[in-house]
């Protein structure tokens, strides 16, 4: 987005066309209102930027179909030239056409032409420079079909437009639209424009309108439109005077067989702007965040330093970029239907003036005409930044350019920094509608993003503290380690030709999160189906289960749903599902044991969860919000999503039996998603790394130094291809992981968490309790009759406390007493990781802590046969 500068935001507003409430399209469902079609074309406005077109900022959607659009504008425009009432130098009229050719030349090259130019939208600058506004206007009504008004303004239309009538498409009767106009529709309205600001007074002005067609259609058969329209406004004289390049321009522009009209492009080669082009350097778009060119600005510094902040009042927010701007406007109070209530753009009325208008069998009618208000308002109404100011006054000059590099606190030195040092502790919600807290998120999220992945580290740190709705897009991609020219990669792939997916994705997208505006626009789906067929066509191995959107998802999908989407993907399902079964009975074993008992297992409610990565479960505000912090953790991650929500239904599912149960998840309850995610968390923090361990999941790599969170560090909890590749998890088959109600871990997690002397690689701090006692209870319960040699007495784990299981258990399994209620009865606040050399005692061990609820329950992968080899056992010194 361009930067605010001496640029205005601006508000206009119309009206889309309504459509009949009692018909429905051809798939059976309703029509999709007008104005959710053009919210949709409008969004690829906002992605151009050009030095001669305003920039497009926002559009918002109304009552009875109202649009109203944010985008740049500037008060001077060329009618202000108009009314001086004489004419502008010729060498004024050649720069005013040459920038106005770039602007047009440039939306040419995307597929699009203005249609409306007039003096009106064509606006200046604080230099004098041209700004194309409302260039986007017959883009998003796709050519007018989707209003009640014709686009353009006749004085200015051309002559093929003008024979071809007024158009309406919601008239049954008008079986085919139009067809649109190209780029020479406006080399037209260019040159009646010039004309205008070369004599120095309007034209085709006071002719009736049924007049001025007929006067434009007999222009066909003249040979020179000038003279004809200079005698017609007596200007004959003004006009032979105009230097040989500029009536040269103008005939070329007013050519009246389309055929012979030159385009924007091909006229700005013309030799008529051979001594104007050399002061016009071509346009270079700037380089975009992932790309394959190097990044890079421009930096000019006075010579005195000091000279840069020697004016205090200096407007530091107009160096924002424009989007910016608008969005701290709208949090700081800004309303848009009251900016144009105040101008009387939006006029209330009373119901009864709204009435229809009856017609009796004499021809009396009554009621009300047409209502105007439905017509285009050309009206702009500029935005106030007073109250933003006002708001960001104490906000101090430090705050706008942050030294990335400073180790204190990324929260600006000003005399607000005690008030937004406590924001940070609010609630995110508050915190996202804090104007003073979001400029500063804002603008430091820029600096790091504009410095990725040099700062790819210290984004993770940020987002662990929030990230700002206004670049979260950007946020996830680095955070996913999105990098590389995607565009490119994106455009290569085949996302027309016919698939066997695409009628599975027809019908999918409809039901995707349709209430949201955006995706439920012709627009949104098109770009949604183009994204879902380009993952499908470059990933041939899978089943269906824009460029930035695509390398999101192509990160997304292997971190967190690696072969999920297998044509055959049952096994990978059910070790999922079995894993998440084991983290419920890790963190709260009293629901799982519920649960277990009704037969209600994760089958019957989490494969949506998980396969949908909760976008199935909650609405796309509170998905914000949660994804903000998933793309923090690692593929375990949403285990523990899944945990707190289940805790946050804890009372209401153990009161419940298995059908209550089903009607509860059939229409999920109000979750409060910011618990949810603190929650997480926390559950994420004291599970083991190797608990969640999975031999579908993707391959490993190490994620971070820290888990995300600033907690314990890890590796990605694909545990099987790590430097100690003996002390790991082993694979187990489906059906001996499912007989196991506790998780196992590592070797390597054990000597982690204990803090002994092991490996170099495997020696990191360890998280406390707040106790000040380590997480973790080894508890060894082998027994003498089992292994004499191998007795507690002869070789343990540091620290760990022995219950043979033979004072458990009797011979034939039966249960002689409870551990839990006296041995373990005070370290309810510890992991607790049971170790033997029979691994099916230590499960059935498990099993039974887990049975009388006994939280954080764990077996140690491989038992004592595995951390014998570690020479870390401790042989007790005698008693002398």
């Amino acid at each position: 987005m361009q930067p605010l500068r001496d640029a205005e935001l601006g508000a206009s507003t119309f009206f889309a066309s309504p459509l009949p409430h009692d018909v429905c399209g051809s798939n059976g469902l309703p029509l999709t209102p007008n104005s959710i079609k053009i919210l949709g074309r409008f969004q690829i406005l906002k992605t151009i930027t050009h030095p001669r077109l305003c920039q497009y900022v926002d559009i918002t959607r109304g009552k009875h179909e109202r649009l109203v659009i944010v985008a740049e504008h500037h008060e001077k425009s060329l009618k202000d030239l108009l009314k001086q009432g004489k004419p502008v130098s010729a060498d004024k009229v050649l720069h005013v056409a040459y920038e106005v050719l770039e602007g047009l030349e440039f939306m040419n090259k995307h597929g699009m032409v203005h249609r409306a130019l007039s003096t009106n939208n064509v606006l200046l600058d604080h230099e004098g420079k041209v700004k194309l506004a409302k260039f986007g206007l017959y883009h998003m009504t796709d050519h007018g079909a989707d209003v009640d008004f014709p686009i353009g303004y006749p004085s200015y239309l051309p002559p093929e437009v003008i024979a071809q009538g007024c158009f309406c498409p919601s008239e049954p009767s008008i079986s085919e639209a139009h067809l649109p106009s190209g780029p020479k529709t406006d080399v037209w309205s260019l040159g009646v424009l010039l004309f205008e600001i070369s004599v120095g007074r309007r034209i085709l002005q006071n002719i009736d309108i049924s007049e001025r067609m007929k006067f434009i259609l007999t222009l066909g058969c003249m040979d020179d439109i000038i003279t004809v329209l200079a005698e017609e406004h007596g200007c004959i004289e003004t006009v032979k005077e105009l230097p040989e390049s500029v009536q040269f321009l103008l005939r070329k522009c007013l050519t009246f067989l389309p055929s012979k009209r030159p385009t924007p492009a091909e006229l700005l080669t013309d030799s008529v702007f051979e001594g104007i082009s050399c002061h016009y350097p071509p346009y270079q778009s700037p380089v975009r965040l992932f790309s394959a060119a190097p990044r890079s600005a421009f930096l000019q510094l006075p010579e005195d330093i000091s000279e840069l902040c020697k004016d205090d009042k200096e407007d530091y927010l107009s160096e924002r970029a424009i989007d910016e701007v608008y969005h701290l406007w709208c949090l700081a109070g800004g309303d848009l239907e009251k900016e144009l209530t105040n101008q009387e753009i939006i006029q209330s009325k009373p119901p009864v003036c709204t009435l229809p208008k009856f017609i009796l069998e004499d021809g009396e009618s009554f009621g009300q005409g047409r209502d105007r208000s439905f017509l285009l308002d050309d009206t702009t109404v500029k935005l106030s930044l007073f109250q933003l100011k006002n708001r960001l006054k104490d906000v101090a000059g430090e705050t706008y350019y942050p030294l990335l590099e400073d180790e204190q606190s990324s929260l600006p030195q000003s005399t607000s920094s005690n008030e937004l040092s406590a924001v940070v502790t609010l609630p995110l919600i508050i915190r996202e509608r804090d104007t003073e807290y979001q400029l500063t998120r804002i603008i430091l999220f820029d600096r790091l993003l504009k410095a990725y992945p040099f700062k790819k580290n210290q984004v993770w740190k940020e987002a662990r503290v929030d990230i700002p709705p206004l670049l979260r897009g950007l946020a996830w991609a680095a955070l996913l380690a999105v990098e590389g020219d995607i565009q490119s990669k994106y455009d290569g792939i085949d996302k027309d030709t016919p698939i066997p997916t695409d009628r599975q994705i027809e019908v999918d997208i409809p039901r995707c999160h349709q209430y949201d505006e955006l995706l439920s626009s012709p627009q949104g789906h098109v770009k949604f189906r183009r994204v879902l067929k380009a993952w499908v066509v470059s990933h041939p191995d899978l089943v269906y289960w824009q460029a930035l959107a695509y390398a999101c998802m192509s990160a997304f999908i292997p971190k967190y749903l690696y072969n999920f989407f297998l044509k055959d993907n049952s096994h990978v399902i059910q070790e999922y599902l079995t894993v998440f079964s084991q983290m419920i009975a890790f963190h709260d074993p009293e629901l799982s044991n519920h649960l277990n008992e009704i037969g209600f297992i994760p089958d019957l409610y989490a494969i949506p969860w998980f396969l949908t990565m909760f976008t199935h479960v909650f609405p796309l505000h509170k998905i914000f919000h949660l994804w903000d912090t998933l793309l923090l953790g690692n593929s375990s991650f949403p285990f523990c999503i899944g945990v707190a929500i289940l805790q946050q239904l804890r009372d209401r599912l153990l009161a419940n039996g298995f059908n209550e149960c089903i009607l509860l998840f059939s229409d999920l309850p109000e979750i409060d998603i910011e618990r949810c995610v603190r929650e997480s968390i926390n559950l994420f923090c004291w599970t083991p790394k190797s608990a969640t361990y999975r031999q579908h999941a993707q391959p490993n790599k190490p994620v971070s130094e820290n888990n995300g969170f600033g907690k314990t560090p890890y590796y990605a909890s694909e545990y099987h291809d790590i430097t100690k590749a003996d002390l790991s998890r082993e694979p187990l088959k489906l059906s001996e992981l499912k007989a196991e109600v506790s998780p196992r871990i590592s070797v390597e997690d054990l000597i982690d968490l204990c803090e002994l002397s092991g490996p170099a690689c495997l020696k990191t701090p360890i998280k406390r309790a707040r106790t000040g006692k380590p997480k973790i209870l080894a508890v060894d319960i082998r027994s003498l009759e089992e292994y004499p040699f191998l007795i507690f007495s002869r070789g343990h784990i540091p620290g760990s406390i022995n219950i043979p299981f033979s004072s458990v258990f009797g011979p034939d399994g039966e249960l002689l007493q409870c551990p839990a209620g006296s041995a373990l009865a005070g370290y309810r606040l510890r992991v607790i990781v049971i170790l033997s050399s029979v691994m099916r005692n230590a499960t059935t061990f498990a099993a039974h802590l887990v049975k009388v609820s006994f939280p954080r329950v764990c077996v140690l992968d491989g038992g004592m046969n595995k951390m014998k080899s570690t020479g870390l056992l401790t042989v007790p010194s005698p008693q002398i």
